[in-house]
């Protein structure tokens, strides 16, 4: 009889602290309140200020005893992700986070747009970012077993490529196809490539990943074309699953007991568009280690961000 994973699995998280970005909506709101009800302390940074208290005040609405920190990152300006992990490492000093999500992003932005720092947004957001925010972090992290760092992926990741002439869209620009596969793929690489280093280290510290399936979230109905969001409309009750059901791979890699070093998951059902966590096949394309060498380390200079003894790993 097959036992399907529910957020009443999830052990209690009490005396832990996590990060949780993106944590104002959609997945990441699911998965912060999720992990309230089992008593976890949560970071919850938004782009504003005002959305991240309003998350903070939707979870206190529900877990009226919740411990929240409501705070600013934006992923996609360095400067920003840089003084949000300063604000984080003095006020919570040494190795004070049991767990960190990465999981705010972006999708399909209809033409390509270019940030302060000079980075194409999808790419930074998705990637960038969330890449130099974990360097950043993971001295933080505790060195013991249950530790973990999620990477949110998405199965666009499948058609995705790593293209070293085009990592910014600077030579061909398609946002969906080219543009936010690229960058969920990186993610996945990235997931991979740090559990390679982790482990090459000694280091107790899991890298785990998850993706959706097709939850319906803001992320699909602000970028979405009006025939696609039509489609979309049409097949959803058939295709797709809700916020809620949809976090519940990413609390699978972050808290299941069985969730394993590497390990990606998503939903069980029919083309892994939804249903309950389960391990999911990582992509070929994601396990080409002289790629995932080669964008870590284009991506520690793009970022100026070191991840320490884990960069010396050959």
């Amino acid at each position: 009889m097959k036992l399907s994973w529910t957020t009443a699995n999830i052990p209690s998280q009490v005396g832990r602290r996590a990060v949780i970005t993106g944590s104002n909506s959609g997945i990441g709101f699911e998965t912060a309140l999720a992990l309230a009800r089992k008593g976890a302390e949560l970071i919850l940074p938004a782009r504003t200020r005002a959305k991240a208290d309003d998350a903070a005040a939707r979870i206190l609405a529900q877990v009226p005893n919740a411990q929240l920190h409501p705070e600013i990152l934006d992923l996609a300006a360095q400067a920003s992700v840089h003084a949000f992990a300063n604000r984080v490492i003095e006020r919570f000093p040494g190795q004070s986070l049991d767990l960190l999500i990465n999981n705010a992003g972006v999708t399909s932005l209809p033409t390509r747009e270019v940030t302060g720092d000079g980075f194409e947004r999808q790419f930074v957001t998705n990637y960038l970012g969330p890449f130099a925010l974990t360097g950043l972090l993971l001295p933080s992290i505790k060195q013991v077993a249950g530790s973990r760092v999620v990477t949110v992926s998405s199965s666009a990741s499948k058609l995705g490529k790593i293209e070293f002439d085009n990592l910014q869209g600077e030579r061909v620009y398609k946002p969906m196809i080219q543009a936010y596969a690229q960058s969920k793929l990186a993610d996945l690489i990235f997931s991979q490539e740090l559990q390679r280093r982790l482990k090459a280290v000694g280091s107790p510290i899991l890298s785990t990943a998850a993706h959706p399936g097709y939850a319906v979230t803001n992320l699909q109905a602000d970028h979405m074309g009006r025939c696609l969001k039509i489609l979309m409309a049409t097949m959803k009750p058939f295709l797709s699953q809700d916020a809620t059901q949809g976090a519940l791979p990413t609390l699978y890699a972050a808290v299941a007991e069985n969730a394993v070093a590497g390990g990606y998951y998503g939903p069980d059902g029919i083309s892994e568009l939804k249903g309950y966590p389960t391990a999911v096949p990582v992509p070929k394309r994601a396990l080409d280690g002289s790629v995932a060498k080669r964008l870590w380390v284009e991506s520690e200079r793009l970022t100026r961000v070191k991840f320490g003894a884990l960069s010396d790993v050959a």
